[in-house]
Order: C-alpha cells, then sequence, then structure tokens
C-alpha cells in the first residue's frame, strides 16, 4: 500500500466526516451566508462560516491555508503568490512542496505566528479533538476565518464568495460561479430528463468496512443533479454499510472513490457473494477523481461531469470528462 494513497484515502474519509460538525464558533449560526455577515460599509466580512467575529486586515498580501478545498479556490482565484503556507495535502495536491507546510490535526500555531500571515482559512477538521488549535493565534489578534465542510451545492457557492471577498477577488469569483452555474444547469436539464433512473452506491471505503454517502450531503445532491437515485439516501449523513445491505439493494451501479488499494474496481468485481449484484454482473463499477467528489468546492462540477458519463453514457454524450486519459484518482 502506497503512503501517499494512504494519506489521500484519509483525508477523504475526514472531510467527509466532518459535515457533521465540529467547527470552532463562538456565537453566529455556521450557516449565516456572506451577504448576511459583511460589513457593508466596506463590503467585506466581519465573521466567517463558523460565525466567529473576524477584522481583517486593510490589505490581505500573506495567506496560510489548512484546507485542500479552500486552498484549490484560492488558487482559481489568482492567489497562488499570496501563500505563504498550507497544509500537508494541500502541498500534495496542489504541487505546493515548496511552501512551508503544517500538519491539519495538530498544526504548529506557534510556527504559523512567526511567519506573520495577514489571514489564516481553517476547517473544522482540524478541531476535530474537540478543541480549537488555533485559539492562541485568535488571542494575540490573529485573522483566523473558519470554514466548516460544506453539505450542499448551495454552501460551497457561499463559501468561495466568502473566500473571494475576504481576498478581495469577487469579480474573479462571480465569473467562476457563474461558469459553474451555467455546467451545473445544463447537467440538471439533462438529469431533469431520464426516466428508467439508475440505482447507485458510492464508495467511500471498500469492504468490509464499507463506508458511503447518504442523505443531507452533497455527494447525495450530485447524484440527484444527473438523474441517478442513491441506493441509501434513506440514511443521513456519512455512514458504514454492511456488505450485505449492498447486496440485497442492488445496484445498477458501484462507484468507488477509494484509492488505497491497488486496483478498486478489480476488488469491487471480485467480491465473493457479488456476483449477481446487478453493477457487478453487468461490469458497471467505476473508478472516480477522488478530490473532485469529496473536496466541497466548485470542481464538484467535474466531479459530477465523470460520474454522469460513467452512469449515462448515451445521455451525456455531448458532455466532455474532465479526466479523459488521466488516472481517475
Amino acid at each position: 500500500m502506497k503512503m501517499r494513497n494512504v494519506l489521500l484515502f484519509a483525508l477523504a474519509v475526514l472531510l467527509l466526516a466532518a459535515l457533521a460538525g465540529c467547527a470552532p464558533t463562538e456565537n453566529a449560526d455556521a450557516n449565516t451566508t456572506p451577504q448576511q455577515t459583511q460589513n457593508t460599509s466596506v463590503n467585506r466580512p466581519d465573521t466567517d462560516r463558523s460565525g466567529n467575529p473576524i477584522t481583517l486586515p486593510d490589505q490581505v498580501d500573506s495567506i496560510i491555508s489548512m484546507a485542500p478545498s479552500a486552498t484549490q479556490t484560492l488558487l482559481d482565484l489568482g492567489m497562488k503568490d499570496k501563500l505563504i503556507a498550507v497544509d500537508t495535502y494541500s502541498a500534495m495536491y496542489f504541487g505546493l512542496e515548496d511552501l512551508p507546510t503544517f500538519d491539519m490535526m495538530e498544526p504548529d500555531t506557534e510556527q504559523m505566528a512567526v511567519l506573520g500571515a495577514d489571514l489564516i482559512f481553517t476547517t473544522g477538521m482540524s478541531a476535530s479533538s474537540g478543541a480549537d488549535p488555533f485559539k492562541p493565534l485568535r488571542d494575540i489578534s490573529v485573522c483566523v476565518a473558519d470554514i466548516p465542510s460544506a453539505s450542499s451545492i448551495e454552501t460551497m457557492l457561499e463559501d468561495t464568495r466568502f473566500i473571494a471577498a475576504c481576498v478581495g477577488a469577487q469579480e474573479t469569483c462571480e465569473s467562476l460561479i457563474a461558469q459553474f452555474q451555467e455546467e451545473l444547469d445544463q447537467l440538471s436539464d439533462i438529469g431533469a430528463g431520464i426516466q428508467d433512473r439508475k440505482r447507485v452506491v458510492v464508495e467511500i471505503a471498500c469492504a468490509p468496512d464499507i463506508y458511503t454517502a447518504g442523505s443531507g450531503t452533497f455527494m447525495q445532491e450530485m447524484l440527484t443533479v444527473i438523474g441517478a437515485e442513491n441506493i441509501f439516501a434513506d440514511q443521513e449523513g456519512f455512514v458504514a454499510v454492511t456488505e450485505e445491505s449492498v447486496i440485497t439493494l442492488n445496484p445498477d451501479v458501484i462507484l468507488t472513490m477509494v484509492d488505497y488499494v491497488e486496483d478498486p474496481v478489480a476488488e469491487i468485481l471480485g467480491r465473493t457473494g457479488w456476483e449477481h449484484v446487478t453493477a457487478v454482473a453487468n461490469g458497471d463499477v467505476y473508478l472516480v477523481n477522488t478530490n473532485a467528489v469529496s473536496l466541497p468546492n466548485l470542481h464538484v462540477i467535474d466531479g459530477m461531469k465523470q460520474m454522469a458519463k460513467m452512469i449515462y453514457p448515451e445521455a451525456y454524450a455531448e458532455i466532455e470528462n474532465p479526466f479523459a486519459g488521466e488516472a481517475a484518482a
């Protein structure tokens, strides 16, 4: 087992588990929109996405990002030159190994303070133990902006606008969101017209400890938009399920985002007792791009395109596969 793949898998599971809510919050509602929290006199946020009060410096020239989803958004917004440090996963995912890195789960806040960043973006994952590791930075008036993992596409858009407002990139942000919305509408229009809807399961972790997505998750929303039915939509959040339950529900398609086994598709196709599952019998088992279906930002549109073409290749024939010719994970 390659260590890189172990880390990628661990991150994916942690990202999804974080949706249950572990972000540090001092007062306001974590789902408050950027429009509601902005200081209208300067059109900049005065609370973060967890509801904590923040005071942004007049000019943001140096940024630390402690979440891959936020890092990718900052790169999309053209902020690469302002990044002075990132979490280890961001460095690995996005070719930022030259920057100082911090452990997302045990960040060295003393060293962060030495770097003197104008703004630090964090995620509730860092507070999964129950304590806020960034409190020492907040106590010395460092601007720390927390963004809980999004549970819906709409929340992703709000998070993107929040990040853009913090760094003064609203115009670029709205252009990106307009493109995202256009592509989302295209997928939604096709999905709405699908009559014979296929029943799907997405494996986040493979047998014997299968982990998947239920309702109240952005992954559920992704499947709904493209016209697929999640066989575990009756369950809430991200859940562990048994092999027997998957076999009994008999999915038409199995999607896996597992990248910690050598050949996850072959592993599923070779499972004992699964040979009569429709997806296995028909060979409708596919590996999806892990980042595109697990990082809650605008790049989920690429994951949706890939899933759509795997599940309904004819209906989505005119949609370009963003990962054509690439390894899925």
